[in-house]
């Protein structure tokens, strides 16, 4: 079965176009005008992917995302015209997983799709756990678990806590950190690493009673460590 996508803007020539560039590449497409009604189309049915413009009205993208990831975990595209940083801060911080700002080239969102349709079969289909300092990751669940208790990640910061848990105590590049991001469909700016890497130290802190740190190397990247 081809996967679903649901398709957020109130614009109907946005949604008229997207529907048929994505049914015409293989894909199920639902359609929502903003995100009450987005959040009525997941009681019916949950799709793989959500492409979610920002400003609506009754219910703008942000107020979706916030409650929207209160019940799951799926992935989301921002599709906005907003281009300030502190606006996709925002956006990364309530838990969408990657950005495109309009107006943008449907070749590219295509790849964009792809790339994160593609990072979370591959998190599905993983067995492999990881460990450190009681500090777990179970990459079929996609869960971050620290001593028995659920730390809530978007993808993205899975995937870039993954790599960090994996080298735990070494520093990792920021380059490679970076590529990393665009392997897992994100993009690879250097800005929008650190906006991961800022929330995973925020999720940490809260969620382990300040038993980890992610230390800035000066000029290389980031090094996970346990604090004794």
């Amino acid at each position: 079965m081809s996967e679903t996508i649901l398709v957020v803007d109130d614009k109907s020539n946005v949604q008229q176009l997207l529907s048929e560039f994505l049914t015409g590449h293989g894909y199920q497409v639902r359609l929502a005008s903003n995100g009450k009604a987005a959040l009525l189309a997941l009681e019916e049915r949950v799709p793989d992917l959500i492409l979610l413009d920002i400003m609506m009205p009754e219910m703008d993208g942000y107020g979706f995302i916030h409650t929207m990831r209160q019940t799951h975990d799926l992935p989301v595209i921002m599709v906005t015209a907003k281009q300030h940083e502190g606006d996709l801060i925002k956006g990364f911080e309530l838990g969408a997983d990657d950005y495109l700002i309009k107006p943008f080239k449907l070749s590219e969102l295509l790849v964009r799709i792809k790339a994160v349709l593609r990072r979370c079969i591959k998190h599905e289909t993983l067995t492999t756990h990881l460990s450190f300092a009681e500090l777990e990751l179970d990459k079929h669940r996609h869960d971050a678990i620290y001593k028995g208790q659920l730390i809530p990640l978007t993808s993205s910061e899975f995937c870039l806590l993954s790599l960090l848990l994996q080298y735990a105590e070494q520093t990792v590049n920021k380059a490679e950190l970076c590529r990393y991001l665009i392997e897992n469909g994100n993009t690879g700016l250097e800005s929008t690493l650190k906006i991961h890497i800022r929330n995973l130290r925020i999720k940490l802190k809260q969620n382990t009673n300040k038993a980890f740190e992610i230390d800035s190397v000066f000029g290389v990247g980031y090094r996970l460590s346990a604090i004794n």
